[in-house]
């Protein structure tokens, strides 16, 4: 397997491609805005394939460019249903607040639940809600790779100030990450990746 993470948009969101290297398939995750190195990281690719547009939760600066890469690649746009609304809700989305105007974004192709699990190429995923940051924050895991989103990040955490936030929830949800059994390498929505080792020793909110 493969991950190769792109910085995208104002607030330097990390997009990830992920790619099964036994059959080509990949997924973007995150995709926060469509800039040329994202568009040039997909033709890289081949842009016929990609299965998926694997958003970790409804804010803005993880959704902006799902329109654009869903015309480029004809992937579904997936996310976990509790955050589904918000693609449509320009507060819970956040960009009224940010971005002075509304947005919607497309509604998505496929809704996940808790402990749901979907294959790219011939990897499976497991989707782990992990409540706190958004209602419907989820972690995308596979083998030994946690996407994260912004539930967990390099010695901290996501902020619970926003609509559906909830400290004590990402807290629980923070445990939820620290026992699962062994190492993982951790692809966070914002700043460094990490690993799970790391964050169990190091990390405050944990």
């Amino acid at each position: 397997m493969s991950v190769k993470r792109i910085s995208v948009g104002a607030l330097a969101t990390n997009c990830y491609i992920y790619r099964d290297d036994a059959t080509g398939r990949c997924a973007v995750i995150d995709p926060g805005d469509m800039d040329s190195t994202l568009r040039s990281a997909i033709g890289e690719y081949g842009c016929d394939q990609f299965d998926y547009i694997l958003l970790t939760h409804c804010h803005f600066d993880h959704v902006r460019g799902v329109s654009e890469v869903r015309r480029l690649t004809g992937a579904r746009i997936a996310i976990f249903r509790d955050d589904a609304p918000g693609l449509l809700d320009t507060e819970v989305n956040l960009s009224r607040m940010f971005l002075y105007r509304g947005e919607i974004y497309p509604e998505a192709d496929v809704t996940f639940i808790d402990g749901a699990k979907f294959s790219v190429g011939e990897t499976e995923f497991t989707v782990l809600h992990t409540p706190g940051h958004t209602v419907g924050s989820c972690c995308y895991v596979t083998e030994d790779i946690i996407f994260s989103g912004d539930t967990l990040f390099c010695m901290s955490a996501g902020r619970t100030d926003f609509p559906g936030g909830s400290l004590t929830d990402l807290r629980r949800s923070l445990q939820k990450l620290m026992k699962l059994e062994g190492d993982y390498q951790v692809y966070p929505g914002h700043d460094e990746p990490t690993t799970l080792s790391y964050e169990r020793k190091h990390n405050l909110y944990c």
